[in-house]
């Protein structure tokens, strides 16, 4: 055989048929797939990376889009926080009202999809696909505990500018000190543990609504968009490997990947290229162009990602309330528990380091 037709494929791994052990833990699963085909093997490639941003002290972002947290994973995020494998996270302002339900013992439900929706309402009940939500019992009495946050600690919110990050840590710090349950909320585990967390919206959500009602009762807040962009920004530019790892797309994916352009195109920092390191988990198509920075390649295009390397960037196709747990599992069996870094403590420093170094033509 000559080297002109000796096959491309000689030098990989080869592809035996797998055998499960009744023994095998979760990570020993993802590792005995990862030997073969299809999202099994992509998963596998996503939970090493995972461990390897971990295990080299990477700077590590989740976007959390979707209803995950309404459905119980929020658990998940708060051992992910507590063992120092989150050090910035960015959701919708629906996920963190709906962590806080478990924190205050408000019903959750485990429904079916099929629920006549007409008699739902009749009844008081609400629904998110599969997830069961009393109006009265948890929606209502929700708002009334976020209105009681914002009264109580106006002076705080109300003492300048207000960016999301600052709003959460004080709405985390005070869940910690009023919630019954407040060991199952990510808010109060990313305030107690310094983890900044973002907003991608300030407006499409129930803690947006109770805040506009409290305006007119006396109690404005005042908040700066701007501010979350360049301090989000400036987070993503003071860390040298940075990852993200990301729960679906949508708004969370695309605020925390616009830190890259931010830098670079919009601020003139043209050395800057991005996140070394991605995951996303996504069942959506990219055909027409609506996953926000639909593949990684294209993220790179951009500015978001330093290059499209396929051992660097993992995306994988399916739904991530299977596949979250799986890596979750994988990394908290594999990778010892790491220092938090407080990064919400460093917010400031941050910024000041990105404006002095950002050119003066910028803007």
């Amino acid at each position: 055989m000559t080297a002109a037709n000796r096959s491309l494929f000689e030098h990989a791994p080869d592809i035996t048929p797998l055998f499960l052990e009744s023994s095998m833990n979760v990570a020993d699963y993802v590792d005995a797939v990862g030997g073969t085909c299809f999202e099994a093997r992509v998963v596998h490639r996503a939970a090493r990376l995972w461990q390897r941003m971990i295990d080299e002290g990477a700077g590590i972002w989740l976007g959390i889009s979707g209803a995950g947290i309404a459905g119980g994973l929020g658990g998940l995020v708060v051992q992910q926080i507590e063992r120092g494998f989150v050090d910035v996270i960015c959701t919708t302002g629906a996920q963190a009202y709906h962590d806080l339900h478990f924190a205050y013992a408000l019903p959750v439900k485990a429904v079916s999809p099929t629920t006549d929706d007409d008699a739902c309402r009749e009844h008081g009940d609400t629904r998110i696909y599969d997830i069961g939500i009393r109006e009265e019992e948890t929606l209502v009495a929700q708002d009334a505990i976020i209105r009681r946050f914002v009264r109580e600690c106006h002076a705080d919110l109300a003492s300048g500018p207000l960016d999301s990050p600052r709003f959460m840590y004080l709405l985390g710090m005070w869940v910690a000190k009023t919630a019954p349950n407040h060991g199952r909320s990510f808010v109060a585990a990313a305030a107690k543990a310094g983890v900044p967390v973002f907003w991608d919206s300030f407006t499409n959500h129930s803690i947006a609504m109770n805040i506009a009602a409290m305006e007119r009762e006396g109690f404005p807040l005042a908040f700066s968009p701007q501010a979350d962009i360049l301090r989000s920004a400036a987070l993503a530019y003071a860390e040298p490997d940075l990852g993200f790892v990301e729960l679906g797309g949508g708004g969370p994916k695309n605020f925390i990947q616009q830190t890259g352009p931010t830098v670079s195109q919009i601020l003139g920092l043209k050395d800057y290229h991005g996140a070394s390191r991605g995951i996303q988990i996504t069942t959506a198509n990219v055909r027409e162009g609506s996953l926000s920075s639909c593949t990684f390649g294209e993220a790179v295009t951009w500015g978001k990602y330093e290059s499209a390397d396929e051992a660097r960037l993992v995306q994988v196709w399916g739904e991530y309330s299977v596949i979250y747990p799986l890596l979750s599992a994988y990394v908290l069996a594999r990778c010892k528990p790491r220092r938090t870094r407080r990064l919400y403590d460093s917010i400031e420093a941050s910024l000041g380091r990105l404006m002095r170094e950002t050119p003066p033509s910028a803007g």
